[in-house]
């Protein structure tokens, strides 16, 4: 059968007439009946951390991850905002002496936690022995990743050193022993582009004979 009379059925017609459906199915309630649609930015809540031994009060929005509050509110820019989805460790800090990704958690969760970034480890006159390690077998080059990384090597040894299983060790019940396989395991989630791999792995062999 022929169309309705006055009835456009070109191309044209077609999706000019579907774009502004979908506009006006995608528009909010207000806006539909000519009022300004609203959004309101969450209220700040007040968290307390001990960041390198000294207390911060904040006072972050609750969408504040704990890798932004140190780098935006703090200024503590040593660790780095790498892929910000928790896959390249760029962002290691250690909370409460265990080490965390900060780009995956809330500031306002960790109230009153003690949080030690690339800063708290040492300073240039008073380097940790992790930071000299990595500077005597050159575990760095373009130097991104650095922070993560030492920040991870410290937490690591201390992990085998409490006696936390990996993936790769061969007992749960007894103690890890600091082997390269061990290491090179547990250190797998700081990525580093440059594949300094092997002088990390040589620091921290270094360090972990030193404390054996």
């Amino acid at each position: 059968m022929p169309p309705p009379p006055n009835l456009d059925l070109s191309r044209r017609g077609v999706l000019a007439t579907g774009a502004a459906t979908a506009a006006v199915a995608a528009a909010p309630a207000g806006a539909a009946q000519g009022k300004p649609a609203m959004t309101a930015d969450p209220a700040p809540l007040p968290v307390s951390l001990e960041v390198n031994g000294k207390v911060r009060d904040l006072s972050p929005d609750a969408r504040t991850t704990l890798l932004d509050a140190l780098r935006e509110h703090l200024h503590l820019t040593g660790t780095k905002k790498g892929c910000d989805h928790g896959q390249c460790g760029a962002c290691t800090v250690l909370v409460n002496g265990v080490r965390i990704n900060s780009c995956l958690t809330l500031a306002v969760m960790h109230q009153g936690d003690k949080v030690t970034t690339i800063e708290g480890l040492g300073a240039p006159d008073a380097l940790h022995p992790m930071q000299a390690a990595f500077i005597r077998h050159d575990g760095y080059q373009c130097g991104y990743c650095t922070p993560g990384q030492i920040c991870s090597a410290v937490a690591t040894l201390d992990e085998i050193k409490r006696g936390v299983p990996s993936h790769v060790s061969a007992s749960l019940t007894d103690k890890p022993r600091a082997t390269n396989l061990e290491m090179r395991e547990r250190m797998s989630g700081n990525i580093c582009r440059c594949g300094a791999y092997s002088n990390i792995a040589e620091a921290m062999a270094e360090i972990a004979g030193d404390a054996g």
